[in-house]
């Protein structure tokens, strides 16, 4: 089943990789018998889904997360191999849009206002205030 990730962007089947292994934690009966853990891979860069761009935004969103131009989503939260199976394509095509957004406004530095300073101080003298109180009184 192709994955689709934004509206002009599907990844299709034959480009997903998957593997299966037996899943620590609970899982009855069964649990030694059935491999519900799921490892999803997928090859931006040998993608023919993508434009140069979308690889070139990618790669770079992706960064660290890439093993030999490859992505790994691997999942066991779920019992279910099949569960499993539709919360990996989940993570994964959250992953690719994550990376192909565009990077976020660059924080522009401001400094606090006259009133917001005013009240900091305020409310640290009064801190301030509260800490003395408790402490023993001297003899002076």
């Amino acid at each position: 089943m192709d994955l689709e990730v934004a509206p002009g962007l599907t990844i299709p089947a034959a480009e997903l990789r998957w593997r299966f292994s037996r899943s620590s934690g609970p899982g009855g009966q069964h649990v030694n018998t059935s491999d519900s853990r799921v490892q999803l891979t997928w090859s931006p860069a040998e993608s023919l889904a993508l434009t140069e761009e979308e690889r070139a935004a990618i790669t770079a969103g992706l960064g660290r997360r890439l093993v030999a131009g490859a992505i790994t989503v691997t999942v066991s939260e779920q019992r279910s191999q099949l569960r499993n199976r539709e919360v990996a394509l989940d993570n994964l095509a959250a992953l690719v849009r994550a990376a192909l957004a565009p990077p976020a406004a660059a924080r522009r530095a401001t400094r606090p206002t006259r009133g917001s300073a005013r009240r900091h101080l305020a409310a640290k003298q009064l801190r301030s205030a509260t800490k003395q109180r408790r402490q023993r009184p001297t003899d002076d």
